[in-house]
């Protein structure tokens, strides 16, 4: 099995700060997405080694394992808990005029075996491991989350079907048990966290499950009042605007956010704020019922 390289996946030194790694990540992620390199195998393989590069990399705990134990960072503690046990073992073989004695080298390549899928024994019984955890991102729209829905990612050279929650928020990770990396001697397989990247394309802003939209009113309805149509996210409804209304007004139209994350038929408020806009171009009657309404006031 070829020794895996994270720092070369990444195309990063060994000495490259946090924010190296983070950049490096993104940027790579991107381009070898699968929902960008649709049927590109090489693409699906890059990006499941970029991933798990990132994994390792971008914890400082996982990451100093790593250097020290290479591709068996995972197990880094029941390596050194091993080796002392060889140890110990020889001590006392030693001890009773034994003359055999394990290198660290030989250790290390025996124990090494084990994780490559051998058949080396602790105690009478194979020792099982849990499998390495995965990390994926998925771009989405924010208008694929206003509703759940499935969606199947390939992780793995595997498509998984998931179901992705509505009101999910950008930045938000998900764990999927057991579709991480395959465990050691019959331990349990890892589990993938999927990190969401959300887009907002919309004429929305979004705060949590509250939404937030500027509308456009005219001078004479501001004034006079009367009824518009406004856009929600999931239609357009009818609103009431009350007379002398100000520039800068703010309404709330309760129930037409975002939907609240795991939590069926219910939803944030949205709200709207007015901008009135003043009347240009005027016609020579207009300026004259406008000069007569300043001299009333």
């Amino acid at each position: 099995m070829a020794v895996i390289d994270y720092y070369e996946i990444l195309g990063i030194s060994k000495k490259a700060t946090a924010n190296e790694i983070k950049k490096a990540y993104r940027k790579l992620a991107r381009k070898y997405h699968p929902d960008l390199n649709p049927n590109n195998k090489e693409a699906e393989q890059k990006f499941k080694r970029i991933n798990e590069a990132n994994e390792v990399l971008s914890n400082p705990e996982n990451r100093k394992k790593y250097d020290e134990y290479g591709e068996h960072w995972q197990h880094a503690e029941d390596y050194e808990k091993a080796k002392q046990q060889q140890k110990q073992y020889t001590k006392q073989q030693g001890s009773q005029g034994s003359s055999r004695r394990y290198t660290d080298e030989e250790f290390s390549d025996l124990f090494g075996s084990m994780f490559g899928g051998g058949s080396s024994r602790t105690h009478g019984g194979q020792v099982k491991f849990r499998g390495q955890d995965f990390n994926a991102e998925l771009q989405l729209d924010l208008k694929d989350v206003y509703t759940a829905h499935k969606r199947t990612l390939t992780v793995n050279n595997k498509n998984i079907r998931i179901t992705i929650p509505a009101g999910i928020e950008n930045g938000q990770v998900i764990k999927i048990k057991g579709h991480g990396g395959k465990g050691v001697n019959g331990g349990p397989n890892g589990d993938l966290y999927i990190a969401f990247s959300i887009r907002n394309t919309s004429s929305f802003k979004r705060n949590g499950q509250d939404l937030y939209a500027a509308v456009d009113l005219d001078l004479y309805t501001a004034l006079l009042g009367g009824e518009i149509t406004v856009h929600t996210f999931d239609g357009k409804v009818k609103l009431t605007v009350k007379p002398e209304t100000k520039n800068g007004t703010k309404v709330k139209l309760k129930g037409k956010g975002f939907p609240k994350y795991k939590k069926e038929g219910q939803f944030g408020d949205l709200y709207i704020t007015y901008n009135i806009k003043t009347p240009t171009k005027l016609t020579a009657k207009e300026k004259e019922l406008f000069t007569e309404l300043s001299k009333l006031r």
